[in-house]
């Protein structure tokens, strides 16, 4: 295809309506038809990324293979797409203004004054239309993050205006916004769209199509009411019901012809539909399976699932590989203690222990990980769950009382884990941890071999502190193998101990490479030792 077309995706009224889940899902009907698809987010607050946030604030930060800290809704669209994004997919206000300050510093606008209009837009544009020129992507879907008449989307919305001139065929406008029921009128109100997508309008931006997220189906006379209120042909408005999982959106927005429309208006080829079939299997293995399986997540965020987000959906998606309902109990590890610490996981089939950072809640984690270990319950450590792995065990099984990490302890007698040597002199938090993805070299005849099927493989990280291999030798002669190494720098990437069920500990992040077309080999091995538990008891 000769030329890039550019998709953008608006979103009004209230926030968190689904603005990823819808271009995720329009990008996976592109990319079913046989195009080359990707997907960028700009982030309208003005933190660097989202390295540094609170997931109190903003979820899970989700780590790309080129290690860059970015948004949650990258794993959507991973998921979705199964393709790997990068640091170009993620784009912030901060990150912007950095961009251009550095430019002023250089002297590289020649003494202007360095305004919104055209220097901000222009570096914006510049992050859009580059995505696009350098892949040979079909088509790049844009999600701008907020609501329209948000302050802080004000520029990103300005350079959408302009690139509606200068791309012309070549641009489409997708506006997400909400149908509300009142149950006292007994009637769905259009009027907030209305006033959105006016919103909208005096920015200089009118819409080639309307995605109305509603919790009821809406009859035609509200749609073509929609249309005629808001200067949209009538096939272009499109509902988004509620519905029992985020990977049905893609099937729903087939039936009403998402992908036609945007085709059509963008005036390339409408022939034959996009090929599902894959997905709809997916989708068809949710619905038949009978048996239920109990996994138990436990960390610190049980009350935020979105700082979960990845760990949820990959769990997810290996429950319904293996033919299974996923019961998933999110478990605080603060409140976990000596007297309640069987009573909240007795009915577990399988146990996560989550990652994380600092000291909140680490006791939990321990009690939880010396049942599930005395209990033969499978276990999978991630990240920090994996670092606990090992000093529980220590302190339970190798006998040393004094084990900890350096992170909660830097006066440890005995720092199993220990901060990594090139990270003792940063001061900088951003971005500043061993990121993205790395090769790990897997041990044959072990767990994870068995899992991956192969000797090599590469996953992606987001910590700072590691295995210490001054102790290496004493845990594999207490039973805990390091089978996964990292063949450059020989960090410890897997620890697990063969003497049971499925108890694996990864310093990586496998949840990141698990997607609904390929689901991770480690989650897929975790669920099914979780569903034969199950079945025994």
């Amino acid at each position: 295809m000769a030329d890039t077309k550019y998709i953008f995706v608006t979103g009004g009224v209230v926030s968190s309506l689904g603005k990823g889940i819808i271009a995720a899902s329009l990008g996976k009907l592109l990319q079913a038809r046989g195009y080359k698809v990707t997907i960028q987010k700009f982030d309208p607050y003005i933190n660097v990324d989202p390295g540094t946030l609170n997931p109190y604030e903003h979820g899970e930060c989700y780590v790309t293979v080129d290690g860059h800290e970015a948004d949650l809704d990258l794993g959507h669209y991973e998921r979705f797409l199964n393709i790997q994004t990068t640091k170009e997919n993620n784009i912030t206000t901060g990150r912007i203004y950095q961009n251009v300050i550095q430019k002023e510093r250089r002297g590289d606008y020649l003494g202007k004054t360095v305004q919104v209009i055209p220097h901000i837009t222009d570096e914006i544009k510049r992050n859009v239309k580059s995505l696009g020129v350098k892949s040979k992507f079909d088509f790049v879907i844009t999600e701008i993050g907020g609501t329209v008449g948000d302050i802080e989307s004000t520029p990103f919305l300005e350079a959408v205006r302009q690139l509606r001139w200068e791309l012309g065929r070549n641009c489409f406008c997708v506006h997400l916004t909400y149908v509300p029921y009142i149950a006292a009128a007994g009637e769905v109100k259009t009027k907030p769209t209305q006033h959105s997508v006016k919103e909208l309008q005096s920015l200089g931006i009118q819409p080639d199509m309307l995605v109305l997220r509603t919790d009821r189906y809406l009859n035609k006379d509200i749609l073509d009411k929609v249309a005629l209120f808001c200067n949209v042909e009538q096939g272009a408005v499109m509902q988004s019901v509620d519905v029992s999982t985020i990977y049905e959106v893609p099937t729903m927005m087939q039936k009403q012809g998402m992908d036609e429309v945007v085709l059509r208006k963008m005036n390339m080829p409408v022939e034959g539909s996009a090929n599902l079939d894959a997905w709809k299997n997916f989708l068809q293995k949710r619905k038949n399976a009978k048996k239920g399986v109990c996994i138990k997540l436990v960390g610190k965020y049980a009350e935020l699932p979105d700082a979960y987000k990845s760990i949820n959906e990959a769990l997810s998606q290996a429950a319904i590989y293996n033919d299974r309902k996923l019961h998933l109990d999110l478990c605080h590890s603060e409140k976990i203690n000596a007297e309640n610490v069987e009573e909240t996981l007795k009915d577990a089939d399988g146990i996560v222990i989550a990652p994380g950072f600092g000291q909140r809640g680490i006791d939990g984690k321990y009690l939880a990980l010396r049942y599930a270990r005395e209990n033969d319950i499978p276990t999978f450590g991630i990240c920090l769950g994996m670092q606990c792995m090992v000093i529980e065990y220590a302190r339970s099984v190798l006998n040393i009382p004094g084990a900890n990490s350096s992170e909660f302890d830097p006066k440890a007698s005995d720092k199993v884990i220990d901060l990594m040597e090139e990270q003792k002199h940063i001061t900088n938090m951003g971005a500043s941890m061993r990121l993205g993805a790395y090769d790990c070299a897997i041990k044959k005849g072990s767990l994870a071999y068995k899992a991956y099927g192969k000797t090599k493989v590469s996953e992606r990280h987001r910590h700072r502190y590691e295995f210490n291999n001054l102790y290496k030798e004493r845990f594999e002669a207490s039973g805990m193998k390091c089978t996964g190494i990292n063949p450059d720098s020989e960090l410890v990437e897997v620890v697990e101990v063969p003497r049971l069920r499925w108890y694996l500990g990864t310093q990586f992040h496998p949840e990141y490479n698990s997607t609904v077309i390929s689901p991770n080999p480690l989650f897929m091995s975790f669920m099914q030792a979780a569903a034969e538990l199950h079945d025994e008891k």
